[in-house]
This record gives structure tokens, C-alpha cells and sequence, in this order.
């Protein structure tokens, strides 16, 4: 899809980076407001804090109201949800201003500030849809490299040779194989957009994992920790299963005795934790292994465009295992809509 013809999404109002960019902005046109007509600059002082003191009455009462509305607003088309946000900012800036701040013949001045209002989110959404039509590309330049370091060559055609093998001894097993793969290279192929169900992405991983499993035997074991997985939590999809990936390439491949890869999903209050560890190869299989980190910097590069400041990936090494932590905010989907179903068997 060209991404001159995706369509306009309003920002989450809940998200940090959002809120950051809204109050930098905000002072900023205060701070040159405060400057313009200025006769004398021993009164900037004043006239900035009296003026900070409306802003703040004013706009942390909008933001709680969009926060608290921006489910509802992002279902709404583009139009009719920047409607909705200039209503809201409206509505909350007067109501905050009116109640906190009263003024003395307050309508006239109270209109004003509505304008006022209007004016900076009308500039704010402005700034938000071009700043979402600049970063399109950059998406789907994330998802074609997503695309190319996920389909490995090597696991292509062992997977294949795998199916060869098990056709005439197994051929149940050696259809189920196929099944998973093509599953899996359909969900890799398709266009993904969107933020996908967290339970659908499990689904994708283990069914890779059956594969693998083919492949390596005993060798690959897994420790699922999902208990507290919330399912319907929203997140990048092809997030999950290429962590897994390179917990193989780099842990199990070239280890003589692989210790098995740990998979740990939980949520804490309004943070989704995922946590996948692999133990350290020998240092002699280091350089047979080494990878050019290119699936780790995607997956850091599509948090940041989904959830901007509010997401992190961080990695390290501790006592004999690698691990990549994630931390993004947790945002349900309601449907089993994000991704296309699995075939059925």
C-alpha cells in the first residue's frame, strides 16, 4: 500500500511521548505569546507566570478528558475524532480555567481562551498527522527489513528437507510441518500494519517451534512462562518469534549440551513485560554465530514508531544466559481481528 493512501489515525492521548510533545509545545507557544507586544522586558516576568498559571489551569484538565476519551476517539473516523479532541480540548480547558481560575466578566475571556484552545489543538493535530504521514515510510521500510532478516535461507530449506524426510516414514507429521510452515510464511508475508493480538503472536511462535523441533529433536527445549500473559494484549507483530529465532541460531545451534530457551510474558499494572533468554554458546561457536543485529534494531525501531517513549528493549548477559527484555504499554484488542486466523485442522 502506498503510504500517501494510508489512512490518518489520531494520536494516543495516553501515550507519554504524546503528552511530552503536547506540553513542550503548549509552553513554547506561551513562552513566545508572553513575548509578543512586550513594552517592557522588566514585566516579561510577571506576564509569563500569570500566563503559565492560565496554561496549566487550562490544558492539564484537556489532556484527562482526552486521555479518558481517546478509546472511543480512535474508533471514530479522522475527521470526526479531530472534531471530538477539539470539543474535549475546549470543553476541558474552560471547565478548568472557569472553576480553578474564575475572572470577573469571565465570558468574554473565556471565549477567548476556547479560541485559544482551538487554535493550538487544531495546530497539534496538524503537527501529529504529518508527523504519522513522515513516518509511513519509515514503517514500511521497517517491515521489508523485518521481512528479509526473518526468512533465513537455511531455515527454509532445512525445513523442507525435514518434510522430505518424514513424508513416507510420517506423512501425518510431514502435513502438519507443512501446515505450520506455510502458516508461518503467510503471516510473514502478509502486510502487517497494524498492532496484533499478543496471544495470536504465541500461536505464530510455537508453530515455528514445531518446525524447529523436527530440525533439532531433543535438543530444543522451551520454558514457557505465560500464566499472566494477558492474550489480547496489543503489540508489533513478528515481535515474539524472531527473538525466538536468534535464541536458536545463537544458543542452541551451537551448543554441545543447549539448556533450554526461557520465554517469560507477564503484565504489571499498565506495563506489558516480555522477556525471551537463551544461554550463551561456547566461545569458540561465538564467531560461526555471530549476527549483525539486524532483527533486534527492527524490533527496537517499530516500538518506537508504535508506542514511541513508552517502550524499551533492552539486552544483556547474566549468568550464563542472553536476554532481551521488552517493556511496552499495555493496550487491549478486543477482537481476533489484527491478524488473519490460522488454517484449521
Amino acid at each position: 500500500m502506498n503510504p500517501a493512501t494510508e489512512p490518518d489515525l489520531l494520536p494516543d492521548f495516553r501515550n507519554m511521548g504524546v503528552i511530552l510533545r503536547i506540553l513542550v509545545f503548549a509552553h513554547l507557544a506561551l513562552f513566545v505569546y508572553s513575548l509578543i507586544g512586550l513594552a517592557n522586558w522588566s514585566t516579561w516576568a510577571q506576564r509569563f507566570s500569570d500566563s503559565v498559571l492560565w496554561l496549566e489551569f487550562s490544558l492539564l484538565p484537556a489532556l484527562l478528558l482526552l486521555g479518558l476519551a481517546s478509546p472511543l476517539l480512535g474508533r471514530l473516523p479522522y475527521n470526526y475524532g479531530a472534531a471530538g479532541v477539539c470539543l474535549l480540548a475546549m470543553v476541558g480547558g474552560s471547565i478548568g480555567r472557569a472553576v480553578v481560575l474564575p475572572v470577573e466578566g469571565g465570558e468574554q475571556l473565556l471565549l477567548a481562551g476556547a479560541m485559544a484552545i482551538l487554535a493550538v489543538s487544531l495546530t497539534l493535530l496538524g503537527y501529529f498527522r504529518l508527523k504519522q504521514r513522515s513516518l509511513s515510510p519509515r514503517l514500511s521500510e521497517a517491515r521489508l527489513a523485518a521481512l528479509q532478516s526473518r526468512i533465513r535461507p537455511h531455515f527454509f530449506f532445512n525445513s523442507l528437507n525435514a518434510v522430505l524426510s518424514l513424508i513416507r516414514s510420517e506423512p501425518i507429521k510431514a502435513e502438519q510441518m507443512l501446515e505450520d510452515l506455510a502458516d508461518l510464511f503467510r503471516v510473514l508475508m502478509k502486510d502487517n500494519r497494524q498492532l496484533a493480538r499478543l496471544d495470536r503472536e504465541v500461536d505464530l511462535t510455537k508453530r515455528y517451534l514445531n518446525i524447529e523441533a523436527v530440525r533439532l529433536g531433543p535438543r530444543l527445549k522451551v520454558d514457557w512462562h505465560i500464566d499472566n500473559m494477558p492474550g489480547d494484549a496489543a503489540v508489533p507483530p513478528l515481535m515474539l518469534q524472531p527473538l525466538v529465532e536468534n535464541a536458536i541460531y545463537h544458543g542452541i545451534e551451537p551448543a554441545l549440551e543447549p539448556a533450554p530457551i526461557q520465554v517469560n510474558i507477564f503484565r504489571i499494572r499498565d506495563q506489558l513485560h516480555l522477556d525471551v533468554r537463551n544461554p550463551l554458546p561456547p566461545v569458540d561457536a561465538v564467531r560461526q554465530h555471530q549476527g549483525n543485529g539486524i532483527a533486534l534494531e527492527n524490533i527496537r525501531e517499530r516500538l518506537l514508531l508504535h508506542f514511541d517513549a513508552e517502550a524499551n528493549l533492552t539486552t544483556q548477559a547474566v549468568n550464563g544466559y542472553y536476554q532481551v527484555h521488552i517493556v511496552v504499554p499495555y493496550r487491549e484488542i478486543a477482537h481476533d481481528d489484527a491478524i488473519a486466523p490460522f488454517s484449521g485442522r
